[in-house]
């Protein structure tokens, strides 16, 4: 079983490591949002290594109180995994029922760490737009970025708050891409679908490697 990096550190303190900084002073532990999205980091690394599909400790999940107090206004910077999570969820599916939602968390998800996409959940909504065709259209359409409705956001980050935890059920049956279901992208025809749910369609490659 994939050990998480607190983990790991406990037993290398059993072994004399993981050493206080020259001084003997050690680094004040983080804490409010700021501990909750290392909290976020340590789980992506662990879902985008493969990890064993098991729902995390106690100590490693993340909480419904905690989640909410990460970027509480929706006008945070986009660098940590669950404000880059839930702001896909709200601007890709915002005013549509929770399981659409929750689909799309899973197609980030799912995505993260797969063949052909990064490791971390903000590279991977972020992806494309070195060459100005962005996989998620929020993020490079022109527009801000905030969020804007506080009770969807909410929403949001609640889904993430799950998906980080694994404790999503993942609705698409594996699914890497998505279409509305008002359009017809050419792509749509080189995979095969998984779900229809709410007004989205979902894909994955026929051969399991994105394109």
């Amino acid at each position: 079983m994939r050990r998480t990096w607190l983990a790991a550190c406990v037993a290398i303190v059993l072994l004399g490591g993981c050493q206080p900084p020259e001084g003997g002073k050690t680094q004040p532990a983080a804490s409010g949002p700021k501990a909750t999205e290392q909290k976020a980091a340590a789980l992506e690394q662990n879902a985008a290594a493969g990890g064993d599909n098991t729902v995390p400790s106690r100590s490693e999940i993340i909480g419904k109180t905690e989640v909410q107090a990460v970027d509480p206004l929706g006008k945070e910077q986009l660098d940590d995994a669950i404000t880059c999570l839930a702001r896909t969820i709200y601007w890709e599916a915002r005013g549509e029922d929770p399981a659409s939602m929750e689909a799309v968390a899973s197609v980030v998800m799912n995505r993260l760490g797969h063949e052909g996409f990064p490791n971390r959940v903000c590279a991977v909504v972020r992806q494309g737009n070195e060459q100005g065709a962005c996989q998620f259209s929020w993020w490079c359409d022109g527009r801000s970025d905030q969020a804007k409705e506080d009770e969807s956001y909410a929403t949001a980050k609640e889904i993430a708050r799950k998906a980080l935890n694994l404790q999503l059920r993942d609705r698409t049956r594996g699914a890497l891409y998505f279409h509305h279901r008002n359009v017809t992208p050419g792509w749509s025809t080189k995979y095969i679908k998984t779900a229809e749910i709410g007004k989205f369609v979902f894909y994955k490659p026929r051969g399991g490697d994105a394109k």
